[in-house]
């Protein structure tokens, strides 16, 4: 049932639980590099962004000519939150949380990327144990990538492969704005 390179010959191994964290540049950038390789094994991906908007960047351009392979989902209203969440944002997040546990459980997907989860925790959209419930719960061949700066312990128990990025210099220091096909 899982549309998974495991399923062509991998190592037999069960899908591993990825945290790509931290407050530099490049966390979704990593969970996208890892959903073209998956793609490019003949896996299928579930890609749901929390906090970022219905209006994708470049790269979704690029995905989407994948097909039925891969499936983009946004559950963010594309604004940062700050303070006290808005309704909408809550259950923007909830119904995204439920949706993706779904996802992950039915196995519909070899890999599944939670894009800015750890935000959405943070921002108090959601809670850890929901995101832990979701993600424990999952079929045993799926991957999970979660991605956003500060991953809650909880999030950070549960995962194979915690990776931190932590910015040393950047251009948005020096006035650069953002640049299609590079940050969008």
């Amino acid at each position: 049932m899982i549309d998974s390179p495991y399923e062509n010959g991998g190592s037999g191994e069960t899908g591993k639980i990825h945290v790509y964290t931290g407050d530099g540049k490049g966390k979704t950038t990593a969970s996208i590099g890892l959903a073209v390789r998956f793609l490019g094994a003949g896996g299928r991906v579930f890609f749901a962004q929390f906090i970022k908007g219905p209006k994708p960047s470049s790269e979704f351009n690029a995905l989407g000519t994948f097909g039925d392979s891969f499936v983009h989902k946004t559950y963010g209203a594309g604004r940062f939150v700050k303070g006290h969440p808005e309704r909408d944002d809550v259950e923007r997040a909830r119904t995204g949380i439920a949706e993706c546990a779904e996802i992950l459980a039915s196995g519909q997907f070899g890999l599944v990327v939670l894009d800015e989860l750890n935000c959405a925790i943070s921002a108090g959209l959601l809670s850890a144990d929901t995101a832990v419930a979701a993600l424990t719960a999952k079929a045993p061949m799926v991957e999970v990538a979660v991605t956003g700066r500060g991953a809650p312990k909880a999030i950070l128990d549960i995962a194979d492969l915690v990776s931190e990025i932590n910015p040393v210099k950047h251009y948005y220091d020096t006035g650069v704005k953002s640049r299609k096909g590079i940050e969008f």
